[in-house]
C-alpha cells in the first residue's frame, strides 16, 4: 500500500483553534472539491509506504502539538490514512485531520484514530460549488465523537441565507462545536471586516459559539 503526498514538512498551524501550535504537516495529494477560492494548488507527489512515512516522521526531533494530516483531502486515500493513523497513535503523535467535511463513509473507517478534526463547512456562494449540506452533517455527527471544529471561509459573494443553513447545521449536528470564521485574503477586507461583523451577529442569534481567526502563516509569510 502506498500513498501520495505532495510534501513532508514542520511549522506553525496557521489557522483554526491550535493557531500558533507547532506541527508537522503531511501534505495529502489529490482533492475531490475545486472551490473557487482555493490556494493549495499541487502539481506533484512522492509515493510512501505507511511505514516509511511514520520513519520520516520520527526524524523530527523537536516538541510538537501534533501531526496535521491536510491537504488536498486526506480521505481520498482512507486506506492509507489509517495505517499511518495506527503508526502515529502507537508512536504517541496526536493526530490531526484537516478535511473538507464531504466524506463521511471514509472518515467513520478512521475516526477511532483521530484526536481531533478541523473540519470545513463548504457555503455554496462562497466555493462556487453546489450545497453539500447533508454531507456536512453527517460527517459532522461522526466528528463529534473526537474533538472537532468547523472552519469556513467568509467571501464578499458569500450569501446570508448560506451562511444561516451553516450555523443551523452546526448547532443540530454538533452543538458544541466552535466556528472559525475565516476571510478570503484574495478580497476587498475592508468589505469583509463590516460582513464579518454581521455574521458574528447571526452567530450569535443562532446560538453557534464563533471566533474570527486570521490565516496568520500568511501574514507572517511561513509555509
Amino acid at each position: 500500500m502506498k500513498g501520495r503526498i505532495a510534501e513532508v514538512f514542520d511549522s506553525i498551524q496557521g489557522e483554526g483553534l491550535y493557531l500558533g501550535e507547532k506541527q508537522i504537516f503531511v501534505r495529502f495529494y489529490g482533492c475531490n472539491l475545486e472551490c473557487r477560492y482555493c490556494d493549495t494548488k499541487l502539481s506533484s507527489f512522492m509515493e510512501y509506504e505507511p511505514e516509511e512515512l511514520f520513519n520520516e516522521l520520527k526524524l523530527y526531533r523537536d516538541k510538537y502539538h501534533s501531526v496535521s494530516f491536510t491537504g488536498g483531502e486526506p480521505l481520498l486515500q482512507k486506506d492509507f490514512l489509517r495505517e499511518i493513523l495506527k503508526l502515529t497513535g502507537k508512536g504517541n503523535f496526536k493526530n490531526y485531520l484537516e478535511t473538507n467535511g464531504t466524506l463521511h463513509k471514509e472518515l467513520k473507517e478512521v475516526i477511532d484514530y483521530i484526536d481531533i478534526v478541523a473540519m470545513d463547512l463548504k457555503l455554496p456562494s462562497s466555493t462556487g460549488l453546489s450545497d453539500m449540506w447533508e454531507e456536512h452533517r453527517l460527517f459532522l455527527e461522526i466528528a463529534s465523537q473526537r474533538e472537532v471544529f468547523v472552519k469556513t471561509v467568509i467571501c464578499t459573494y458569500t450569501k446570508e441565507e448560506d451562511f444561516i443553513k451553516g450555523l443551523r447545521l452546526i448547532r443540530e449536528a454538533a452543538q458544541e462545536a466552535i466556528l472559525i470564521l475565516q476571510l478570503n485574503n484574495n478580497e476587498d477586507r475592508a468589505y469583509l471586516h463590516d460582513k464579518l461583523e454581521t455574521f458574528k451577529d447571526l452567530c450569535r442569534r443562532e446560538r453557534v459559539t464563533c471566533c474570527a481567526v486570521e490565516q496568520i502563516h500568511k501574514v507572517i509569510g511561513v509555509k
